[in-house]
């Protein structure tokens, strides 16, 4: 190439870059000030759930609201983070009001006492917001694309406060296999300008302590493995109950008002059964005693059930946060079942889980240093890696694509099973 072509083309690399970084930054502002807010909504309003029992009392109006709402706003047949993905991949039109409604049927999910989590509802927020900015400023499709991943990464870094996870999780999970270059720059611009917002606004970084750290030797390496095999298998239970749930209730209660009020109804029995509300809301205050005290061995499977039960019938949320509860739990469980100790295997479960259930490896190991630190790095690689091979083409999300097989490297191009 001639000097003159090599001039002219870091030109234009350097305008792009400008551009994304400008851009980056709104983003970032935009989506993580909005991303503190559904923080601050979420956390009040179960906190007030909280200190008073009865509320979870109230959940069958709560779920014929969030019902209603969808129906008002023409929103019935909503994917979910599914549309996230689809609007990326696919060019399906993302509208703005999508984080409207996933901001406020959160919310009142944690109120009413569901089981979820916050990342997924991030996903759409930051997407949605995103897409309507693209429209706005009139960028072509390519581009589109390109900010509604980096909206995802914004909402992300807010609420849970791990930037480069945010960042590349949403250029990894779009198609599984292959990871999409062209965004890394806005991504982690508009990552980092919105956890800097949250951070400004009071939003404590989602952090974790493990007690004791192995040693990287041929023995812990041996018992690693066939640990994260039986993490990988939970996250399979895991995502089966989630799409076994939905399609059950669907099948059963064809009626969106009866199909919540059920559900509903058996959320409370299942509360009243448990004597606590330690299975309602994200469970976060679990997650961080399975690193102090080994947890019971039911704890993950109750959670499962809440998980599914509340996502099942109609409610809103993610599954990140309760995916983390039950490999938190799960790992702190079996670790010393495999001479680990339960703190590490509390760690160690919550990665593993998570890139089993988002098909996300790379995004998984940059997490567990996020979160754990690096000394461990390389056992948490070896989980990441085995996780991802045994769990299989399973995962959350019905419309992330497989680009590539798992276990050869073989161009396979299928999108995951579809709920029925």
């Amino acid at each position: 190439m001639k000097i003159t072509d090599q001039i002219k083309e870091t030109g234009r690399a350097v305008m792009v870059l400008v551009r994304w970084i400008i851009l980056g930054v709104i983003t970032g502002l935009i989506v993580g000030i909005t991303g503190t807010a559904f923080h601050y909504c979420t956390e009040i309003l179960a906190e007030a759930r909280s200190e008073n029992k009865w509320i979870i009392f109230l959940m069958p109006v709560c779920g014929i609201f969030i019902v209603w709402l969808y129906k008002k706003c023409d929103m019935s047949n909503d994917k979910g983070t599914n549309a996230v993905l689809l609007a990326v991949r696919e060019d399906e039109v993302l509208p703005l009001k999508t984080a409207f409604l996933i901001f406020i049927s959160t919310v009142v999910t944690h109120f009413a006492g569901g089981s979820s989590g916050r990342e997924g509802a991030a996903l759409q927020i930051g997407g949605s917001i995103a897409a309507a900015e693209g429209k706005l400023i009139h960028l072509d499709e390519k581009d589109k694309k390109i900010i509604i991943m980096s909206g995802m990464s914004a909402c992300f870094s807010a609420l849970f406060g791990t930037p480069v996870t945010a960042a590349f999780f949403s250029i990894e999970v779009i198609s599984v296999g292959i990871m999409h270059y062209s965004a890394i720059v806005p991504c982690v611009i508009s990552s980092l300008t919105a956890y800097e917002a949250a951070h400004f606004c009071g939003v404590i970084p989602t952090s974790f302590s493990i007690s004791m750290v192995p040693e990287l030797k041929p023995d812990m390496i041996f018992r690693v493995i066939p640990f994260a095999a039986a993490c990988a298998v939970i996250a399979r239970l895991f995502c089966f109950c989630m799409q076994s749930a939905a399609r059950l209730f669907r099948k059963y209660f064809r009626n969106e008002y009866i199909r919540v009020c059920a559900g509903s109804v058996i959320i409370i029995v299942m509360t009243l059964i448990a004597g606590s509300q330690t299975f309602n809301g994200t469970g976060n205050e679990i997650i961080a005693k399975s690193f102090f005290h080994r947890s019971e061995f039911y704890l993950f499977i109750v959670k499962i059930l809440f998980t599914a039960i509340t996502l099942g019938c109609g409610f809103k949320g993610g599954e990140i946060i309760p995916a983390f509860f039950v490999g938190s739990t799960f790992g702190s469980f079996l670790g010393p079942l495999f001479g680990i100790d339960y703190s590490f295997g509390a760690g160690t479960g919550l990665i593993a889980l998570f890139c089993a259930v988002t098909n996300c490896p790379i995004t998984s190991i940059i997490m567990s240093t996020e979160l754990f630190g690096l000394q461990s790095i390389p056992l948490f690689a070896l989980v990441c890696g085995i996780s991802y091979l045994i769990s299989g083409d399973t995962g959350l999300y019905a419309d992330q694509k497989i680009m590539y097989s798992r276990t050869k490297p073989v161009y396979v191009n299928k999108v995951l099973k579809k709920r029925s």
